[in-house]
């Protein structure tokens, strides 16, 4: 069941490359200028999978004041918006031939060569679940598994990643992306291969625990985290944060999850080093994701607060 699982979420994730195939729709670039970057091992999108559109839609304009824009042409695919930026995309799962529930969110990775990456996931252990694949001026895209089996997505753009800023911008954009998996030592490993990556190890702490993170960077920024899994009997899984501006914004929030159909996993959580909090909510459809409190004040780049 859980290998079935994973194939429709893969299959989830491209349905929209087959739609826009059939109808001649590009996926808009991620680029917000002509020139864009050209940043391997950084995340640049994140996409929904959900069995409840509606209510999900709902959710989240009502938490952070995000915007759904179906594609043309019916295209199962809708794109997020927050304050007139592109943030991510939303797949209704009720319109693919999914048998059991494969809600979640997906991170997208920025790699060089999307060909090569595959191949580096299908000889290392991981799983390739989808092969590159033209998502028009979007770029070419894939859908794997890391050894431990966390779903990602791979995206070659040929330089046109969103560049870096100086900071995130405010609270309802994402922040940062973690690996929970059952073995952080191996997994970062085995990611430092894919990407021009520089890792890092350091003793966090999180609430009363003290995690060896792992750290990766590249382009001098950080990228990604990883510890072992806080929940054991959690999937291996990435995690992606979107950012809170303050501690009272954050049990705002917290407050009306469950009124707009979704659950409070983990409360706010102190987390020490970045002097902020974060919480792990999941919407009306089970997908999870994480919150954090962002100290602008103190630190610049997302992750900086590891």
């Amino acid at each position: 069941m859980k290998a079935l699982k994973l194939v429709l979420l893969a299959s989830a994730v491209v349905a929209l490359t087959v739609a826009c195939a059939a109808t001649r729709v590009d996926i808009p670039s991620l680029a917000a200028d002509e020139e864009g970057a050209d940043l391997p091992g950084k995340f640049v999108w994140h996409d929904l999978i959900t069995d409840t559109p509606a209510q999900t839609r709902e959710f989240y304009r009502q938490l952070f004041g995000w915007e759904f824009r179906p594609l043309p042409g019916g295209v199962n695919y809708e794109m997020i918006y927050h304050r007139g930026t592109a943030i991510g995309g939303m797949v209704d799962q009720t319109r693919l031939p999914a048998q059991v529930d494969i809600s979640q969110w997906v991170a997208v990775l920025a790699v060089a060569d999307v060909t090569a990456a595959t191949e580096y996931f299908r000889t290392r252990g991981g799983t390739v679940f989808t092969p590159p694949t033209s998502l028009g001026e979007r770029g070419r895209i894939a859908v794997v598994a890391d050894p431990q089996q966390a779903v990602l997505a791979l995206l070659q753009t040929d330089g046109r990643d969103p560049g870096d800023t100086e900071a995130p911008e405010g609270a309802g954009n994402f922040l940062w992306n973690e690996l929970w998996t059952a073995d952080a030592a191996s997994a970062s490993g085995f990611y430092a291969g894919l990407a021009p990556y520089q890792q890092e190890t350091r003793a966090m702490q999180i609430g009363t625990q003290t995690v060896d993170y792992h750290l990766l960077e590249s382009a001098g920024r950080p990228r990604a985290g990883i510890r072992n899994k806080p929940i054991p009997e959690l999937p291996s899984h990435w995690v992606s944060y979107v950012s809170v501006d303050n501690q009272s914004a954050l049990e705002q929030i917290l407050s009306r999850v469950e009124q707009l159909g979704g659950r409070v996993l983990v409360p706010a959580t102190g987390r020490l080093q970045g002097g902020g909090s974060v919480a792990l909510i999941a919407g009306p459809s089970g997908a999870g994701i994480a919150l954090q409190t962002w100290p602008q004040q103190t630190v610049s780049v997302a992750g900086e607060a590891w």
